[in-house]
């Protein structure tokens, strides 16, 4: 199970000292008086208009004391200070819908969608906010990491499936950080490690910088299309290891052939609650015909995010291992 804590640092003090600059002084004041063991829970704060504000401690709903209602006038301050006044830098954000602040935290945005030639060009009349806290949790992957690796310096290509909110980004950005770095206890040294982040959660990019801990030997390939991004990697920077999240598509499955054909170890995430339901996905039944995987690794939140259910052989679907795995 994950531990309530970004790194070494309580959540608290990461929403106090990066999350609430970007938002208006009232509602600082009023999440700032919440008591701070309600804030180290928290991973969510949704703002949406004229209704209350909101907090997520999992499946807990947490408000200020009193309520604070969410105005048009606190929307049009929170953009601002989100876009440090200045929407345009952000356009490409706004596209797909979310925008990365200092710290790593993603910040969804919903409004009035602008279509050009059939496509989302931009977002305007933007009104509701969801920001979810970065939880950089080191070590999150300590108990699976000796039954990853390949010796002497490989991963197993890897697939990691949970239902959503289970942890895989968190275990998934350890698991990199411990490639890049190596493990010493296992006599692992470090290699090689290239990051296809689409959607900006696994390094969180800020300006072109990882705000997580990714490991010194990591290259990241930000908001790129994960398929091209996987691609680009193997070209440019010859890593040993690529990493990437949420694969679904039959171009990612197509682009992650290409990778292990290379010679280069994969790991990955995929929305699921099995093995078998994963591998029943039109999109990437052909890497389970041609058992390209070799290691499966099933979350749950039996005790909480980050449980690890499961590690499997992911061709025979047997465990590797009978010990409890926390």
């Amino acid at each position: 199970m994950l531990d309530e804590r970004l790194g070494t640092k309580p959540v608290a003090d990461v929403i106090r000292d990066e999350i609430l600059p970007c938002l208006p002084p009232g509602l600082r004041k009023a999440i700032l008086d919440l008591p701070k063991d309600q804030l180290n829970r928290v991973h969510e704060i949704r703002l949406r208009p004229w209704r209350p504000v909101m907090l997520m401690a999992g499946d807990i709903e947490i408000y200020p004391d009193p309520p604070y209602i969410f105005t048009d006038d606190d929307a049009l301050t929170t953009l601002q200070l989100i876009a440090c006044g200045s929407l345009y830098a952000f356009e490409d954000d706004l596209r797909q819908g979310y925008i990365t602040i200092r710290g790593g935290h993603r910040v969804g945005l919903v409004g009035r969608v602008v279509l050009y030639g059939g496509k989302i060009s931009t977002l305007k009349d933007i009104s509701g906010f969801c920001i979810r806290v970065a939880h950089e949790i080191l070590g999150a992957a300590d108990n699976v990491m000796k039954y990853l690796i390949k010796p002497p310096r490989r991963l197993y290509h890897t697939l990691i499936i949970s239902p959503p909110k289970c942890g895989k980004t968190t275990l998934v950005r350890d698991i990199a950080r411990q490639a890049s770095d190596g493990v010493p206890s296992l006599g692992f040294p470090g290699v090689r490690v290239g990051v296809a982040d689409e959607r900006s959660e696994i390094a969180a990019c800020y300006a072109g910088v990882p705000q997580t801990t990714c490991g010194i030997r990591t290259d990241v390939l930000d908001a790129c299309p994960k398929a091209e991004g996987m691609i680009m990697l193997i070209r440019s920077m010859s890593p040993d290891v690529v990493i990437t999240d949420e694969i679904g598509k039959e171009e990612d499955a197509l682009a992650i052939r290409e990778v292990m054909c290379a010679g280069v170890s994969l790991v990955a995430t995929a929305h699921g609650g099995s093995l078998e339901e994963v591998a029943r996905r039109p999109a990437l039944k052909c890497l389970f015909e041609g058992d390209m995987f070799e290691r499966a690794v099933i979350l749950s939140q039996a005790n909480g995010p980050g449980t690890i259910k499961a590690v499997l052989d992911a061709r025979t679907g047997n465990p590797v291992t009978s010990e409890p795995l926390g």
